[in-house]
């Protein structure tokens, strides 16, 4: 289909998108399946719309850099130290025995030995940036094991880009040892100049250089971004990936107390560009050997869909995590990446498998990724559904969660326990301390925790949506429980963490009161019938108060102390 230009063209693959994104809303797909679903629509094996490939692709890259780079920017370093080794011995654990699995399952669908490895090795790898574009949307990448996932992700980029410089090396010295060797020392010696480079940056220039810069917020943003593709530049040039380049660049930042500000900045442009990545991805599916791959696409679409979430639950079971947090970190690896689709594509270019192998590949990509993001966005209730099942992956005594909660919740007493200590939770949780009540609070972002343990106030790492959890707190029929967390849709049984909790204080016998928060009045309906005493909503109540306080005259609106909640 013939567009003219560059531009017209752009514009109507937009336009398809907003379409098919819209067809889709109606139908309660994810945001992700239908654009994916435009992409090959509008690729040349459809409507032929995207002609224009290589804009498509630079737009994507583009937009995968910033999603690392406000990833990056958000992470806190000193957690790095503490998920580290779980990550480490996750990633690894889960790359070797996909791959031994992988590559017997092959052989015994008929594939050759070299097609068999490559085709295994291939479904090792999953896709961080759609990975972290789900557990953004949910909130959940400064959960426990969101930051465990993003961690394996990571240690799977760099094992791909390990492998991928091995292959080279031995095509281009013959399969000699001296080759790969010198490969593998080049690639090394280059990430450290790097690494070390940006450590003289984080040390010497980056809070100077963004205090400059924050003169004009404009400048600040600009300076991000060039920053970000820039490092990831130098992150390919280094022979990594653009990925990881661009996933340091925002570690640089996160030290300086501008990230926040940037980082809300970019969220729209980020999410705006990854628009393109699935248009991309959409669109390079080759669906003309679907016909005589579909089989083998649907067998190894199940191993990954399954066998790479219980080998991952496998692994964090034993070291020491609950079954549920094993479960959710699991789900993040029931897909393959776009580095499988490129890693065929090498294999390919090197003639050690044939375009059959390769499309099979593809093929698997487009079920997996597909699929997967069900499996994410619906993880909570897939979760309780499978729950009485999955005590196998969990130890007698799960040390390692059981010490992030300091051994053991404080058996004092406290007058009220607050789930969720973001702005709105720690407001309440201070103005209640501010009355003369001691507080509990629980949050399942670390790093949230660590900052209200530093000011003194009594904190536990928790998650309200953890049943086995919230039995273990010291709950009196004198107290209140309140759960001030963002809300993920109350219709579905299991999918909200605050619905969840709720449940489970009732069903426990809790007699005390019960406090929530919702966006909605209808989710406040819900919450009641399960047992919630006060539903807060707190836009509407802000804006009641904020038209009381201008109405009323300003001797009534000073004595006025308490919120109304409907």
């Amino acid at each position: 289909m013939e567009f003219g230009t560059v531009f017209i063209e752009l514009s109507a693959v937009l336009l398809f998108a907003v379409a098919v994104g819209a067809f889709g809303l109606l139908l309660k797909q994810p945001l992700i399946v239908s654009f994916l679903a435009a992409g090959v629509l509008a690729g040349p094996a459809v409507l032929g719309i995207v002609e224009s490939a290589a804009e498509v692709h630079l737009l994507a890259e583009f937009g995968v850099a910033l999603l690392l780079f406000v990833v990056g920017l958000k992470l806190d370093l000193g957690l790095i130290r503490s998920i580290g080794k779980v990550a480490l011995v996750t990633g690894l654990g889960q790359v070797l025995f996909t791959s031994i699995i992988g590559f017997f399952l092959c052989l015994g669908m008929g594939y050759s030995a070299v097609a068999s490895l490559y085709i295994a090795v291939a479904l090792t790898f999953s896709s961080t940036i759609i990975v972290v574009k789900l557990l953004s949307d949910k909130r959940e990448i400064d959960s426990l094991h969101g930051r465990i996932a993003l961690g394996f992700l990571i240690v799977q980029d760099v094992v791909v880009v390990v492998v991928m410089v091995v292959l080279s090396s031995m095509d281009v010295g013959g399969g000699e040892g001296e080759s790969l060797i010198l490969g593998i020392a080049i690639m090394a010696l280059k990430g450290a100049l790097l690494i070390g480079a940006l450590a003289v940056f984080v040390r010497w220039l980056a809070e100077p250089l963004m205090r400059r810069l924050a003169q004009s917020t404009e400048l600040v943003v600009l300076f991000a971004v060039a920053w970000a593709v820039a490092v990831a530049s130098i992150g390919e040039w280094a022979g990594f990936s653009k990925e990881m380049g661009a996933f340091l660049a925002g570690v640089s930042l996160a030290t300086t107390q501008y990230r926040e500000v940037v980082a809300a900045r970019l969220v729209s442009l980020r999410d705006f560009l990854l628009l393109f990545f699935f248009l991309d991805i959409g669109s390079r599916m080759d669906l003309g050997a679907i016909g005589e791959q579909i089989l083998p696409a649907i067998g190894l679409s199940l191993f990954v869909l399954i066998g790479n979430p219980l080998i991952v639950m496998l692994i964090m079971g034993v070291m020491g995590y609950r079954k549920r947090t094993g479960f959710l970190a699991g789900l993040t690896v029931a897909q393959i990446s776009e580095f499988s689709l490129i890693f065929a594509a090498l294999g390919l270019s090197l003639g050690h498998i044939t375009g059959a192998d390769a499309g099979l590949v593809t093929l698997v990509g487009l079920i997996t990724i597909g699929m997967s993001t069900y499996m994410i966005l619906y993880s909570y209730p897939l979760y309780r559904w499978l729950e009485p099942a999955l005590g196998i992956f969990e130890r007698r005594k799960p040390f390692r969660e059981m010490a992030m909660e300091d051994e053991a919740v404080p058996k004092e007493q406290f007058d009220a326990v607050v789930f969720g200590l973001g702005r709105f939770g720690s407001n309440i949780a201070r103005g209640l301390r501010q009355q003369g009540w001691s507080v509990l609070g629980v949050d399942f972002d670390p790093e949230s925790v660590g900052n209200q343990q530093r000011q003194g106030h009594p904190t536990v790492f928790g998650d309200a949506g953890d049943p086995e959890f919230v039995k273990s707190l010291p709950l009196t029929k004198d107290q209140w429980v309140v759960a001030a967390i963002p809300v993920r849709g109350v219709d579905t049984a299991g999918a909200d963490p605050a619905f969840t909790l709720v449940k489970t204080l009732r069903e426990e016998g809790f007699e005390g009161r019960v406090a929530v928060t919702a966006q909605h009045a209808n989710e406040a309906a819900e919450f009641k019938k399960v047992g919630a005493e006060l539903v807060l909503l707190p836009f509407a109540d802000a804006a009641h108060y904020a038209v009381e306080k201008m109405v009323q005259p300003a001797h009534r609106a000073a004595e006025r102390v308490v919120i109304h909640t409907p």
